[in-house]
């Protein structure tokens, strides 16, 4: 079976295209959405904080004075993190924050997300939303009717002159059929793409 999805601004339509069910009618899945969403943002995390402990710090490798007699505590080495200039006593070391998600998992959430917006109507088709010039003028005609918010345009591949168009008006993002990701998609308050676009998304899960 085949679901449909709205077209704006398109003269070469019919007013919907044909999806397919097995992508864009999947049941939403919250628990795996958000294991996924918070995999990416996990994957994000650059990890590369470091400290010095008391092995990685410079010095230390002489006893500062003797063990009895001086009336003060002991001590064996200078860079004790009791110490000025000692190693940090739990030193943070660079780690990879990245969480295990396997493909099946993945496709499955993608699918649940882009199905759970064509049921809330924030997912619309246009194949005349790329803009022939680099004007912003030109850019905001192209997607009058359209309501505010979080805007998310996926187009089958890259467009300097959307990319032009749209790089200084908020609340707009721009990405391709191979690079949007999860975060974009729960985000965006209405998503439009190009048909080319959709139906990459379809071969990349089906």
């Amino acid at each position: 079976m085949s679901l449909q999805i709205p077209t704006i601004n398109d003269q070469d339509s019919a007013g919907v295209i044909e999806v397919s069910e097995a992508v864009f009618g999947c049941a939403f899945n919250e628990t795996l959405v958000h294991q996924l969403v918070t995999s990416f943002l996990a994957g994000a995390r650059a990890g590369t904080k470091a400290q010095k402990n008391r092995s990685d710090v410079s010095g230390g490798g002489k006893k500062p004075y003797r063990q009895k007699g001086t009336g003060r505590a002991r001590a064996g080495t200078t860079r004790s993190p009791l110490w000025r200039s000692g190693g940090v006593t739990f030193a943070a070391r660079p780690r990879s924050f990245e969480q295990k998600l396997n493909k099946k998992m993945y496709k499955s959430g993608i699918k649940s997300i882009v199905s759970e917006l064509l049921r809330q109507d924030r997912i619309v088709v246009s194949n005349d939303i790329l803009p022939k010039s680099p004007r912003t003028k030109e850019f905001y005609s192209q997607i009058k009717g359209v309501s505010g918010g979080n805007l998310l345009i996926i187009t089958e591949s890259e467009d300097i002159n959307l990319t032009l168009a749209t790089r200084n008006i908020p609340n707009i993002e721009i990405t391709t059929a191979d690079a949007v990701n999860p975060l974009q998609l729960v985000a965006a308050d209405k998503v439009i793409a190009t048909s080319a676009a959709i139906k990459k998304i379809e071969e990349h899960l089906i």
